[in-house]
C-alpha cells in the first residue's frame, strides 16, 4: 500500500482509499481490498495524531496478505509519516503482536 498526506485548512485525520484495476479485474476483489484498508485505519486511528487527511493506495499484495501484515504495514507507514508516535507504536506493537 501507499500512504500520501495532505495537510490543509480542515484536515483532521479523515481518510481516503483509493485501489484500480490494476489490483484486480473483478470489482468485488478490488471492493475486499478497500475494506481490508478501511478497517485496518479504523483500528489504528486512536494511536493517529496530527492535522493531516491520509489517502491509501492499495496495491495487488493486500488481497494475498495476512491481517497482521496489513495492520504492520499501516503501522510502518504511519510512523514513517509521522502521524504515529513511537510510545504509540510500541502500543499498536503490544497489540497486535507485531516484531517491526
Amino acid at each position: 500500500m501507499i500512504l500520501w498526506l495532505r495537510s490543509g485548512e480542515g484536515a483532521d485525520l479523515r481518510l481516503g482509499v483509493i485501489t484500480s484495476k490494476k489490483v484486480h479485474l473483478r470489482a468485488n476483489k478490488r471492493n475486499r481490498a478497500r475494506r481490508r484498508l478501511r478497517e485496518a485505519y479504523r483500528n489504528l486511528r486512536p494511536y493517529f495524531s496530527g492535522h493531516v487527511d491520509i489517502l491509501l493506495i492499495g496495491r495487488r499484495a493486500i488481497l494475498k496478505a495476512e491481517w497482521n501484515e496489513v495492520i504492520r504495514e499501516l503501522c510502518y507507514l504511519a510512523s514513517k509519516a509521522g502521524i504515529l508516535t513511537p510510545e504509540m507504536q510500541k502500543t499498536v506493537q503490544e497489540e497486535y503482536g507485531l516484531d517491526r
